[in-house]
């Protein structure tokens, strides 16, 4: 058989090969075990990578504080930085999907040493006492006598807004003293409105209602509730699901003309059922952690209760004083889809103020945030080495897990390494779950290990470290879950630190780092109150039908 070309050709090289390694070794120089050919497509990628390293634009070196600090110090981003408009960050979490990647990580630095909504008054041009928004000197004696210092910022914007009986929607960062924000009116209007008479046998009849999606938080708004309201002559009662009717039925029968009711919204649809409530009385009714309210589990039990109350359809409805008519005030950090719609179907959606923060849907400036690329399976060994090496007067820790079959297996692990800690989800059963947050509250556990249960609302001034150990679901999750730390009457700052580990995650990672180092607010949480509500079950079957 002929010989090819490709054969020809091959031959040829070799023979040359041959003939230089001879002549090489002849003349006493060193000669290569190997002969590496770089394909030209290569080498023109290579010089092309060159080219754009050399052109991209150096990092200032000044001293100074880190915006952002990276284990590789070239993605390191100064706090005196700015990143131009069109300007494309570059991110450590770019490669972070590579198997590679692992053991990579960056840090958010605090480039605050004060929350947000503790900013000077003067910077605002607001006054520094409760009293110059106001309030009844009654109610200022109360809360001195709680020594609660000046009113924070999105206090002084909405409490001489709600004491005008306008309806609204306040939206400010987790944190920043929202509960007093919507109590504070509610309890004056309550002590300069007239009192209604009941008859004896009618069901309990409440002058103010906030409606919360937990027992746990219902548990907390009651206890300042009832400090502010024992002073004044006032009464409070809370009920919750998972403690049957008959304890509900108690806390109503004990005391007929309620002042302020908290409710969890399943216990006070069953209680509207049964004729043991009614709303006929209400003259304020605020719904509070709406993002979690609005979810498809409780949005038909909302409609059930705004159905049930006298809402007001414009401010004058309120100058009346014997025609009783319902303030609304809707309350959250974040906010869902679907809240116009659900509200038009209620009340005049124009009528409406809105008090939003200038925080909202940003990263919090005050804490630290670390972000660790790590594989699954070393997640538990990292967890355990953090709590060894942490010391006894470290403060609290709250580690958040996405599912409840998670926070029960890292209590098995926890038990087995002699780390005392509580535990909390929402598949316990109620007489397990009751008083758990409250005895982390006064330190008689210093881990929680928890779900997004424990995200929502509550109080946790004494918690100093947040630990993502599932990362969150949601931009909406994380914000939540870090905003338990650097909250108003925190001693500490706090910090955060999360592990990465799913494709998904990065994708987050991804947002959060590139909102960071362009100072914006987090992309797709925008108030988007136009939006549809999301399908239910029930709307979902109405369709098909």
């Amino acid at each position: 058989m002929a010989p090819s070309a490709a054969g020809i050709a091959a031959s040829r090289g070799l023979v040359r090969l041959v003939l230089l390694r001879s002549a090489q070794s002849s003349a006493g120089a060193e000669v290569p075990e190997h002969v590496v050919r770089v394909p030209w497509a290569a080498r023109q990628q290579q010089q092309l990578r060159r080219r754009r390293v050399a052109a991209e634009p150096a990092v200032p070196t000044r001293g100074g504080k880190f915006l952002l600090r990276s284990r590789r110090q070239e993605l390191s981003q100064p706090s005196h930085l700015t990143l131009g408009r069109w300007e494309a960050p570059r991110l450590v979490s770019a490669g972070w999907k590579h198997r590679l990647s692992c053991g990579d990580y960056f840090q958010l630095e605090r480039v605050q040493d004060v929350a947000p909504a503790l900013a000077p008054p003067q910077a605002e041009g607001g006054d520094a006492s409760f009293g110059a928004l106001g309030l009844e000197p009654a109610l200022v004696s109360a809360l001195d006598a709680l020594s609660f210092g000046r009113p924070t910022a999105v206090q002084r914007r909405a409490i001489p807004a709600l004491l005008r009986g306008r309806h609204a929607i306040c939206a400010a960062e987790t944190g920043s003293g929202k509960t007093l924000a919507y109590l504070l009116p509610l309890l004056q209007r309550l002590l300069v409105g007239p009192r209604p008479q009941l008859r004896s046998g009618q069901a309990a009849s409440p002058l103010s209602l906030v409606l919360l999606p937990s027992r746990e938080l219902a548990e907390q708004v009651r206890a300042v509730a009832a400090s502010l309201c024992r002073p004044l002559g006032l009464r409070v009662r809370e009920i919750g699901g998972g403690r049957g009717m008959g304890n509900v039925k108690r806390q109503l029968c004990a005391e007929p003309s309620l002042d302020v009711l908290l409710a969890t919204p399943g216990a006070l649809c069953k209680a509207l059922r049964k004729r043991m409530v009614t709303l006929e009385q209400l003259s304020c009714l605020v719904l509070d952690e709406a993002d979690t309210l609005l979810d498809p589990t409780f949005v038909e039990l909302v409609e059930e209760v705004l159905a049930h109350a006298p809402l007001t359809c414009t401010p004058q409805d309120l100058a009346d004083p014997w025609d009783v008519k319902t303030q609304l005030v809707v309350v959250g950090a974040t906010f869902p889809g679907g809240l116009s719609q659900l509200l038009s179907k209620f009340t005049d959606i124009g009528h409406f103020v809105r008090l939003v923060s200038h925080s909202l849907h940003c990263l919090l400036p005050h804490v630290q945030q670390k972000f660790f690329r790590i594989k699954g399976r070393d997640k538990v060994s990292e967890l355990l080495q953090l709590i060894k090496v942490r010391s006894p007067s470290s403060g609290a820790l709250l580690v958040f897990c996405n599912k409840a079959p998670t926070v029960n297996w890292l209590s098995y692990i926890f038990d087995d390494h002699k780390i005392k800690h509580l535990r909390l989800q929402g598949q316990m059963p109620a007489a397990v779950r009751a008083g758990i947050f409250s005895a982390f509250q006064k330190g008689e556990k210093d881990i929680l290990v928890c779900t997004d249960l424990a995200s929502r609302g509550l109080d946790t001034s004494r918690v100093e470290l947040i630990v993502n150990y599932d990362f969150p679901d949601t931009l909406q999750d994380y914000l939540h879950r870090v905003g338990r730390v650097g909250r108003v009457g925190s001693q500490k700052l706090g910090s955060a630190i999360s592990y990465v580990t799913h494709p998904w995650d990065v994708d987050l990672v991804r947002k959060i780092e590139t909102a960071a180092r362009r100072r914006t607010s987090l992309p797709g949480m925008k108030t988007s109150i136009d939006e549809p509500l999301p399908e239910t079950d029930s709307t979902q079957t109405a369709k098909q039908q």
